[in-house]
């Protein structure tokens, strides 16, 4: 029987937009939060607000859910400016309407009119465009700053995805410390599972996989510095090939295209796209080692994914990446080639420490459980919701 709290009863009103129209970070963010928060609460209703739907396999499972519905407006004009309109002007008043307990944006932001309808909680996964702005357009830098700077001073209470990005909204934003509750996002449950011999050999045998490679998850960009391994597979065994599974983008993807032709590696790299999530385990778990070199990030969930589908990683120092994997990887500098190619060495040839990595990786990430992000999530409603209480 689930305990019962004294947030029974409540409803509480969420950012759906990204849970429907994406499929990666953010999207994978909010679909976490409902699945983990309705099921450790199911006396509490959780209801998403997106101006649009859009049918979303990971997202129906839990729209089946008692306690959990999706919201969409009956848009006079349905086009992106209608929706962004109601996103960010009307929609309080449907919350309103609703008589929603406290309201949570999933995704960095807060409606504009939202101040005085309920209490208020935001997530802010980083401020990346901050530190790395040379990815991100003059007019987006600003726009991320005028909307999440504001979102995170006029809410109730603000979750950082981890102590970086709470130190980094502190210095840049001048956010109290008192407000901001660090919750770290759970890892799937989908990586915590058993990959048996049947997964590993249909993945390569689906992707024509070697017997022996390193992986790269996620968008090929500037930030993610994926040409660090691209350079230091060079100094590899020829039987080790680099698996990069995430979409090319822009100027750098194709920088590192040439690279890879430059270099001779073309029949040793592999560039994987569209892959589903589903088959991104037993991906990892096939793998020798992986490779996640960002230069920054809010917290680096796929560290801890490939930990814990028994992979150890290589990362880079820099942002917030040890505290993603902990001992369960080694950290080098962005720019450093030979760094790179030598761990890569020591994971590839030495069984030991492989091994000795992978265990005590596995220990540090049982802090990102699914158990412990319901709770404090909860404990985050709480005190917005008895801090409203207060001022009134």
């Amino acid at each position: 029987m689930a305990k019962k709290t004294d947030t029974d009863g409540l409803v509480i009103g969420m950012d759906g937009k990204r849970a429907v129209m994406n499929n990666t970070g953010l999207g994978n963010y909010s679909r976490y939060a409902v699945n983990i928060l309705s099921a450790a609460f199911p006396s509490t209703r959780f209801r998403l607000y997106s101006p649009a739907d859009r049918d979303n396999d990971r997202l129906r499972p839990l729209l089946g859910r008692g306690n959990v519905e999706l919201f969409t407006p009956n848009l006079r004009f349905d086009n992106g400016l209608s929706r962004a309109f109601w996103r960010s002007i009307d929609m309080p008043l449907q919350l309103r309407n609703d008589n929603i307990a406290l309201y949570h944006g999933l995704s960095n932001e807060l409606p504009l009119t939202i101040k005085g309808v309920c209490p208020t909680v935001v997530t802010i996964h980083d401020l990346i465009w901050r530190r790395v702005p040379g990815d991100y357009a003059a007019i987006d830098r600003r726009l991320y700053d005028l909307k999440y700077g504001r979102s995170a001073r006029i809410a109730t209470r603000v979750v950082a995805i981890s102590e970086c990005t709470k130190r980094d909204m502190i210095a840049d934003w001048g956010i109290s410390e008192d407000k901001i509750d660090v919750i770290y996002q759970g890892i799937d449950p989908i990586f915590t599972l058993p990959v048996g011999t049947t997964d590993r050999a249909r993945v390569r045998e689906t992707y024509k996989l070697p017997e022996r490679y390193i992986i790269s998850v996620g968008t090929v960009q500037s930030r993610k510095n994926q040409m660090l391994a691209v350079r230091g597979l060079k100094g590899l065994p020829e039987s080790v090939e680099l698996v990069i599974v995430g979409r090319m983008a822009g100027e750098y993807g194709d920088s590192v295209r040439r690279e890879i032709e430059r270099l001779g590696l073309s029949d040793r790299v592999r560039l994987l796209e569209g892959v589903p999530f589903t088959d991104i385990p037993a991906l990892y778990s096939a793998a020798d080692l992986s490779t996640y070199t960002s230069r920054y990030e809010g917290f680096g969930l796929p560290m801890a994914e490939s930990i814990a589908s028994g992979t150890p990683v290589i990362a880079c120092t820099g942002s917030c990446l040890e505290e993603a994997g902990g001992p369960g990887a080694v950290y080098i500098d962005p720019d450093d080639v030979d760094a790179w190619r030598l761990s890569a060495e020591r994971f590839l040839d030495d069984v030991v420490f492989h091994d000795r990595t992978v265990r005590l990786g596995k220990q540090h990430i049982r802090k990102f459980s699914a158990e412990n992000f319901a709770k404090q999530t909860m404990g985050c409603y709480k005190k917005a919701l008895i801090s409203e209480l207060l001022v009134k």
